[in-house]
């Protein structure tokens, strides 16, 4: 990158609770915020990481075309963390024509055309308060974002499954850099629904236990939901030291949906992110690794990692405590790289009883408090999307 882009705010939401604070909080007491499946219409044994009361928070009034469980996550995910307050100073500082919204997603709002299909008429109508473009239209929680923030410069959705609110920072990266806009709320939102539940479950992915990445016994992940957000600006007002170093993107294109098993196109992602931030392989101190606890994506990470950093890297995968949050991941993992550096900590890797000997990962079996200045985040998609993200201080 030309120049470090500051990250001059951010918030999470997601089963463990909403905003930066409870976040924290639940990552040094090692609790997890994942629960048995108990989603409306979905009998799977398995265990979910859902957001309490979306059923209760309809968005706001002027809104309502909007309504859906992916744009109330959406919403709660913004009211957090003086999150819109931060997004108004940079519409004083720079004009809301010069503030961009780029979120990602893989479902959208897909559970609402789920309902309207259980509610159809006896002709086979969809119910007259259903709104695809509103709702599961991809575009739809872009535009909500903005229209709820009152900004009006570009606005698009990145869908590239799991690696979708990830790339965000490079299109947000890209976007500055060519002088387009000046500040760039990037963000991901994917909520729950059972047409993802199903499907994970009909590629046998799902597990019937708490996920456990990198354990020798692991067997599947666990889906969950969230929304995470963050204000990018080449030049923070906000005095920030939190910045986006680098990122790397790549397609593989190995499989629809298994990885490459070397790993080629999450190597290409590292070394491209590594270059971009100028910085050696010896200058990153811990990777939030992608880490979803199914047996293929575990293993090629490792070698991948391997490949690019060496043997013993120390890492560990967050997915324990919020489930694999899909379109979302990518923003609940760069977000919790912000709580790393912010509070110089990093978290274990939780559930794992015994790791599979054939990981070179270090992976961390026990929490740390320990000086580091750069983090690196790793987000792979199906049919090989893959981003890796580097954050640190300037």
């Amino acid at each position: 990158m030309k120049k470090p882009i500051g990250v001059a705010a951010y918030t999470v939401t997601t089963a463990l609770g909403t905003g930066l604070k409870i976040t924290y909080q639940q990552l040094k007491k090692e609790k997890t915020g994942l629960i048995y499946n108990n989603f409306p219409g979905v009998n799977l044994a398995t265990y979910i990481g859902r957001v309490k009361d979306l059923e209760i928070k309809p968005v706001i009034e002027k809104l309502a075309l909007y309504d859906c469980r992916n744009n109330r996550l959406a919403q709660l995910g913004l009211q957090q963390d003086e999150f819109v307050e931060k997004v108004d100073q940079a519409k004083m500082a720079y004009g809301k024509q010069r503030v961009a919204v780029i979120v990602g997603t893989s479902t959208s709002g897909i559970e609402q055309t789920e309902q309207a299909y259980q509610n159809r008429d006896n002709d086979g109508n969809f119910p007259g308060e259903y709104h695809y473009s509103t709702t599961q239209n991809m575009y739809a929680v872009s535009e909500f974002v903005a229209k709820f923030l009152d900004v009006t410069g570009p606005c698009y959705t990145v869908s590239t499954a799991c690696s979708s609110s990830a790339k965000v920072f490079a299109s947000a990266a890209r976007l500055m850099q060519s002088g387009l806009v000046d500040a760039v709320v990037v963000g991901g939102v994917d909520s729950l629904c059972a047409s993802t539940l199903y499907g994970f479950d009909a590629l046998e992915l799902l597990s019937k236990d708490l996920c456990k990445p990198f354990d020798i016994d692991r067997c599947g992940l666990n889906i969950g939901e969230a929304a995470g957000f963050a204000l990018l600006e080449n030049d923070s007002i906000s005095n920030t030291n939190l910045w986006l170093l680098g990122f790397g993107e790549s397609s593989d294109a190995y499989h629809m949906s298994s990885p490459h098993p070397n790993g080629l196109g999450a190597q290409l992602a590292m070394q491209q992110a590594l270059q971009s931030a100028n910085l050696l392989p010896s200058d990153i101190d811990y990777i939030n690794l992608h880490g979803t606890a199914t047996k293929l994506n575990d293993q090629m990470e490792s070698i991948a990692v391997e490949a690019v950093f060496g043997k013993k890297m120390l890492a560990s995968s967050t997915k324990g405590w919020t489930g694999h949050t899909l379109g979302a991941a990518g923003i609940v993992e760069a977000v919790m790289c912000g709580l790393c550096l912010t509070h110089q900590f990093l978290p274990k890797n939780l559930h794992l009883n015994q790791i599979d000997p054939a990981i070179t990962c270090d992976i961390l079996t026990e929490a740390r408090h320990t000086s580091f200045s750069h983090v690196l985040s790793n987000s792979f998609g199906f049919g090989g999307n893959n981003c890796a993200l580097i954050f640190g201080y300037a």
